[in-house]
């Protein structure tokens, strides 16, 4: 996933690696599948499925306060699990880790508290013009609400972030910015180091979209020394519906609850309430357990294969899809960054990317099409959508033939 490597020997056992992964020896459509659509969502290794399965076979009960064992148990287990999360990104304290339903709710969490105590009217709030609609519509909503103004960084036509003029958008005006780490849609990777950097010296935060980024490439919070970063665990090979928002604790500590109830407080009157300090003061009410379980296995999963083995090898898939792709007449890959993930987004001329995908799911081959939840971004390159091929570390060079015959196909059936 750094900049251009030289194509290597496969780094990892990528037999051993799909033996894991029950799904990927399903057929659809009388065809195997061919898994291309991770940027939606990862598959999952009989790792989690196992942990996730135990939680509810042996270990269900509910955290905290419980006095009785399974209770007991579960609580260390699931706190366990926030320690994993908090080492994987190398936080400083277990306090910095808040657990989420997703991306999505991790972000409007932050939009919301933020903006409560900090953004006031005539503010302006930063972000790019590559945002998942995650990170475009709570800051959207806060600013509308608070009477505040959303600026936005423009791009290149390549795909990445035009650093002079993000440079004079920084202001005093400025309260907080929020930028993807890796765009769902174009694979760009952002100099969110710099971003960070250049924020800091006029003393404004950064929260950081880390859906994309936490799949392919190892993610060091104080190395970053991000304010708040945020992923979704089934992007991670973990369970849906659970997801991770760090912050530092100087800041957590400032921002208000967004949610509230059990779980949430110390002392509970009619008259007043004291909340618990940070994250239980963020986890109102049951957590999804079995989820932080299940996330905390997917993270041990991927550190035994190794990040940087897998970003080496995800980074041979790209290149290798790439040029096969561009071989191909009428294809044009939208986003052609020099640093990119494994992520391709194309349009082939006078076909809808809706019918290339449906002739490809008849050939057994998964692939994401439509506006990728980019809309503004789409709208930047004048197009309605674009398919998208996301690879994983699970995926090879003969499923990518394969995809590229397929293709070559429907653009033959289409035209």
């Amino acid at each position: 996933m750094n900049k251009q490597k030289t194509i290597s020997e496969t780094p990892i056992d990528i037999e051993k690696i799909r033996a894991d992964f029950p799904i990927l020896s399903k057929k659809v459509n009388g065809k195997k599948l061919i898994y291309f659509d991770n940027g939606a969502t990862s598959q999952k290794p009989v790792q989690v499925i196992d942990a996730i399965a135990n939680y509810y076979k042996d270990q269900n009960a509910n955290i905290h306060r419980g006095v009785h064992t399974l209770s007991q148990e579960i609580t260390v287990l699931y706190e366990k699990a926030r320690a994993t999360v908090q080492k994987h990104l190398n936080a400083k304290s277990a306090n910095e880790i808040v657990f989420t339903s997703g991306t999505t709710e991790s972000i409007n969490l932050v939009a919301h508290s933020f903006a409560k105590k900090f953004i006031n009217k005539g503010d302006e709030v930063i972000v790019t013009a590559m945002e998942h609609h995650s990170n475009i519509l709570p800051w959207q909503q806060v600013c509308e609400e608070r009477g505040a103004l959303l600026k936005v960084v423009p791009i290149n036509n390549e795909g990445e972030l035009i650093m002079e003029e993000y440079k004079k958008l920084l202001s005093d005006k400025t309260k907080i910015i929020a930028v993807a780490h890796i765009s769902n849609t174009l694979g760009t990777v952002n100099p969110v180091k710099e971003i960070i950097k250049l924020a800091h010296e006029k003393n404004i935060p950064v929260l950081l979209d880390g859906a994309q980024a936490v799949p392919h490439t190892s993610v060091d919070v104080q190395e970053l020394d991000a304010d708040f970063y945020c992923f979704s665990g089934h992007k991670l090979f973990g369970p849906t519906g659970v997801g991770i928002l760090y912050g530092k604790e100087k800041w957590l500590n400032e921002l208000p609850p967004y949610k509230v109830g059990g779980g949430t407080i110390k002392t509970v009157t009619f008259e007043k309430t004291e909340y618990a300090d940070v994250p239980l003061r963020f986890e109102a009410g049951t957590p999804h357990i079995e989820g932080g379980i299940g996330l905390a296995a997917a993270i041990d999963y991927v550190n035994d294969i190794g990040l940087d083995k897998i970003a080496a090898y995800e980074h041979e898939l790209l290149i290798y899809a790439t040029a096969a792709l561009q071989k191909i007449e009428g294809v044009k890959i939208i986003g052609t960054a020099k640093n990119k993930a494994s992520v391709i987004s194309f349009v082939v001329e006078g076909i809808h990317a809706f019918d290339l995908g449906t002739i490809l799911d008849q050939l057994g081959i998964a692939v994401r099409t439509g506006h990728h939840c980019t809309q503004p971004l789409m709208a930047h390159y004048c197009i309605q959508g674009t398919v998208r091929a996301a690879f994983a570390f699970y995926n090879t060079k003969e499923e990518i033939d394969e995809f590229i015959k397929g293709l070559e196909r429907a653009i033959a059936m289409l035209k």
